[in-house]
């Protein structure tokens, strides 16, 4: 894309938009272009259409990988060409309002302690502890630990926005140790190569593995630790909007999400069933 994307790096700079949402935006925007073989200034609306008819058909994308396209070809006709004709009668398609599968407290536990690597089941015990994603708790740096008033102050989190979260005293425990252990060089405190943090693939990698081995059927991400926090403090009666503060949600919409997956309000309902007054004649189903 040559100029284009250094236009495209520039507007998105201007924003602030998120590291890893410059990345998809440009790899978007590359396919489009790779498939055509032109510059995005000779392509159309028609164009457009038919290569996200192309997604579908014919790589079988869903209906989530279609949209980030979508945001991906009206950010660079909207606000690098300034040519919003192109995309303006684009019509999202609609996405599965799915439930995520929550693990429980045994199971994060089993998934824990199966992760081989000391390294990397303290970052994923960090996520979970604090309801972290998994790209704020590998930017952890040893100065946002703040043992003594027990928070972690998470720096330019989703939409550039500061919080803070709860440090756990086990938590706080299991991270002096860490510290003993391996005396990370650089201001990371998870750091793999030459002082960069550890990458996302290393961990992603180790889950899966740990997955298999324990043979769970339930489908586990990097995120489920993140799903898993939420929904345990709900369970546990915290107010859904100190949930909504600590996970950095804008809206409590987000945070509201979780009681759709939370099971303390249907343990506390009795089924219509077992109030049936049997006669001598019912039998057991």
């Amino acid at each position: 894309m040559g100029a284009i994307r250094e236009r495209m790096i520039e507007e998105m700079q201007l924003r602030g938009m998120a590291p890893a949402t410059k990345k998809s935006y440009l790899t978007c925007c590359r396919v489009f272009v790779a498939h055509f073989m032109k510059s995005p200034e000779q392509l159309g609306s028609r164009d457009v259409k038919l290569f996200l008819l192309h997604l579908v058909r014919e790589r079988k994308a869903g209906p989530s990988t279609v949209c980030v396209y979508i945001a991906s070809l009206c950010f660079l006709y909207r606000q690098v060409l300034r040519l919003p004709g192109v995309v303006d009668d684009l019509a999202r398609p609609r996405t599965p309002k799915t439930i995520p599968d929550v693990l429980d407290r045994e199971e994060v536990w089993q998934l824990l302690a199966g992760i081989r690597s000391g390294k990397l089941r303290t970052i994923l015990s960090t996520a979970y502890s604090a309801g972290l994603r998994i790209s704020e708790a590998l930017r952890l740096k040893a100065a946002d630990i703040d043992s003594k008033r027990m928070v972690i102050h998470i720096h330019g989190a989703k939409h550039g926005k500061d919080r803070l979260v709860l440090l756990s005293p086990r938590m706080l425990a299991m991270l002096r140790q860490y510290w003993v252990e391996h005396r990370p060089k650089g201001p990371y405190l998870f750091t793999g190569r030459l002082g960069r943090p550890v990458h996302i693939d290393v961990i992603r990698r180790a889950l899966r593995a740990t997955v298999r081995e324990i043979g769970f059927t339930k489908r586990v991400t990097l995120h489920s630790f993140r799903h898993g926090f939420a929904t345990h403090l709900l369970e546990d009666g915290t107010d859904i909007r100190v949930i909504q503060a600590m996970l950095g949600h804008c809206s409590p919409m987000t945070t509201a999400h979780y009681t759709r997956v939370s099971t303390r309000n249907l343990q506390q309902v009795t089924s219509p069933f077992d109030r049936l007054v049997l006669g001598k004649s019912a039998t057991h189903p």
